[in-house]
């Protein structure tokens, strides 16, 4: 066996008594930074009058558990598309859910449903029809944008346009007005 060239140095051993003692300089770090605490936040007021209260920050909707007004027989209403924004200026957000059945074959029409959910309610409702299933639409987009809901729209031009070929694309515009949704075509909108 080699010895090696360098003496053996007495702090290089481990000893039962290093490890008491860094155990107890980690535990006397945590005792103390439980005891020193950053001070509460203050927030400063404004200055001057208040125009207009806060907004009310509240979640949208969501889309689970609602009966939406869709004859689907045994199969179940399925949710495909959301967009979330304050569409009736109250400072809650409303919902907007494309709806159609989950049918095993084929492209079943869309619904497009408005949902609202009272300040003190723990359930959203349905509070509109953008676009009845009756139709034979199909939503291939749907947003919330200044308060407006836009879609783009496939739907067909006769009822001998077979369901798997739309022959009609289409932008639709709904905004809250007079107490109800008021349809427009968005500038720029086009059929094909």
């Amino acid at each position: 066996m080699q010895q090696s060239a360098v003496p053996e140095l007495a702090h290089t051993h481990t000893r039962p008594i290093h490890w008491v003692a860094t155990a107890t300089a980690v535990a006397g770090v945590v005792a103390l930074s439980s005891l020193v605490q950053p001070r509460p936040a203050t927030a400063a007021q404004a200055s001057g009058p208040q125009t207009r209260p806060a907004p009310v920050t509240t979640a949208a909707p969501g889309t689970t558990g609602i009966d939406f007004p869709i004859q689907c027989g045994p199969v179940k209403a399925l949710v495909s598309k959301k967009a979330s924004g304050d569409l009736d200026g109250d400072g809650r957000p409303e919902t907007v859910a494309v709806v159609h059945c989950d049918a095993p074959m084929g492209t079943p029409p869309d619904g497009v449903y408005v949902l609202t959910q009272g300040a003190h309610s723990t359930h959203a409702r349905v509070v509109a029809t953008l676009v009845d299933p009756k139709a034979r639409t199909n939503v291939m987009s749907i947003s919330v944008t200044d308060g407006a809901v836009l879609a783009t729209l496939l739907g067909y031009s006769s009822a001998d346009v077979p369901s798997c070929c739309p022959d009609v694309k289409d932008s639709a515009k709904w905004q809250w007005k007079d107490q109800r949704f008021i349809r427009s075509t968005p500038a720029g909108a086009h059929s094909v």
